[in-house]
């Protein structure tokens, strides 16, 4: 098939995209509240001829799973959706286009310039919470089919369109998928990273400190009662843990020029009952990076470690010995480069080729410092995790907005490279 074809194919049908990416970012998907959106995508796959899969994640199915983050309450409302597109020749080689439906939190919305959900094209950009990260993926995702489509042609494999639920959080949704068998040949997930390939990523680990004493008037305050001034400390020592971590003899080979590729941050704060008590306890929640390859339970000692020792020094954490939990991402990095398979390099190459062809020059490859569900794919079921997506500003900020044109750009290449890699048959 002339490349020139679907990428005006890709033009041809990218009225309707925007009309399917607008309405996606309509449905508020905050973690809890996905199930309009996943109705949904599940209805507009349905129509377009896809096998529709949606259940509700059960936590016990997944637990015991290489992966698994644990969670704290239940997942009533926990729901993916998967859409199969089964190739009659079964000639090529077959792929999952992996994408999230779930969004971070808005924030306080007098500091958006109009409502977080509502999508709203303004020149080149369209805005919205989530149109960049990541429901613009999941638009070209489907869309490079629906232009394959055009042409009166379907991947030559079997294609598994996912959407699901957890990705900011723990991955499970990803998960999920595998444990209900999706495999492929190779997956794609279009994250907003500005049309550069992710070579690497970084993991991800989630913890919980509290703090707990004995309250007490503040007209008899001694030293060192104050469960919130006692966490103090304890940011300082994780703050050092942070600062090791990121030494040039620590780091991933593909991050060795990168001065702070590991960040540490206090997220949330809670602690105390009243303006005149001394507060008698205090939790708060962190999130650290880790380089791909360290191991999660080092990671965990390191923690605990850094903790316990801070404490012993302190007068009221000495005798009130603060308590870890795990909740959330328990997420290992993961390298692309590190796959050595000839498999990942001939996805990489049939993207790189596909990206040439759009962008005119070769593929830009980038080591970020988040995580993403490549690794359920890439650690955990033999199978290369492209990471290629669209240019967007502000994700997880307000007004965040998605670039159109690299939309386009994307969609078309997706479809040159599932031409490429799953070869094509007549729809």
């Amino acid at each position: 098939m002339d490349s020139t074809a679907i990428l005006h194919a890709v033009d041809a049908v990218f009225d309707r995209e925007l009309e399917f990416l607008a309405e996606l970012v309509r449905h508020p998907s905050t973690r809890g509240a996905e199930q309009s959106a996943q109705d949904f995508v599940a209805g507009e796959l349905s129509g377009l001829g896809y096998e529709v899969d949606r259940w509700r994640i059960d936590v016990a199915d997944i637990a015991g799973m290489p992966g698994f983050s644990p969670v704290i309450g239940n997942y009533e409302d926990a729901v993916n959706v998967v859409g199969s597109l089964r190739s009659h020749s079964r000639g090529g080689r077959s792929l999952i286009l992996n994408g999230h439906i779930d969004v971070v939190p808005t924030g306080p919305l007098d500091m958006w310039d109009r409502a977080p959900f509502d999508a709203h094209i303004d020149g080149d950009w369209m805005y919205g919470r989530g149109a960049g990260d990541m429901k613009a993926g999941l638009a070209s995702n489907l869309f490079a089919i629906e232009a394959l489509k055009h042409l009166g042609l379907r991947p030559a494999a079997d294609v598994f369109f996912q959407s699901v639920v957890e990705e900011e959080c723990t991955g499970n949704g990803a998960l999920a998928c595998l444990q209900r068998g999706y495999r492929a040949d190779a997956a794609l997930i279009p994250e907003p990273f500005a049309e550069k390939f992710v070579s690497s990523q970084v993991g991800v680990i989630w913890f919980q400190v509290r703090l707990k004493g004995l309250p007490t008037h503040v007209a008899y305050a001694g030293s060192g009662a104050n469960a919130i001034e006692a966490a103090i400390p304890l940011f300082e020592a994780l703050h050092r843990l942070e600062q090791r971590m990121n030494a040039p003899e620590c780091r991933h080979h593909d991050y060795a020029e990168h001065n702070h590729a590991l960040n540490l941050n206090i997220g949330r704060i809670e602690g105390g009952d009243w303006a005149s008590s001394v507060p008698a306890w205090c939790v708060f929640d962190v999130r650290m990076g880790m380089f791909p390859g360290q191991d999660l339970d080092e990671m965990r000692n390191m923690i605990e470690e850094t903790i316990l020792e801070a404490a012993r020094s302190h007068p009221f954490l000495a005798k009130n010995r603060p308590e870890i939990v795990y909740n959330g991402f328990t997420a290992e990095g993961y390298s692309f480069r590190d796959d050595k398979s000839e498999t990942a390099r001939e996805a990489l190459a049939a993207l790189d080729r596909a990206h040439g062809l759009v962008a005119g020059k070769p593929l830009e490859h980038e080591a970020i410092t988040a995580t993403t569900d490549a690794r359920f794919f890439g650690l955990y079921a033999d199978t290369p995790a492209l990471v290629y997506g669209p240019r967007a500003e502000a994700i997880h900020g307000f007004n965040e907005r998605v670039d159109l044109e690299s939309v386009r750009r994307v969609t078309q290449s997706t479809a040159l490279f599932i031409a490429d890699w799953c070869g094509l048959e007549k729809a």
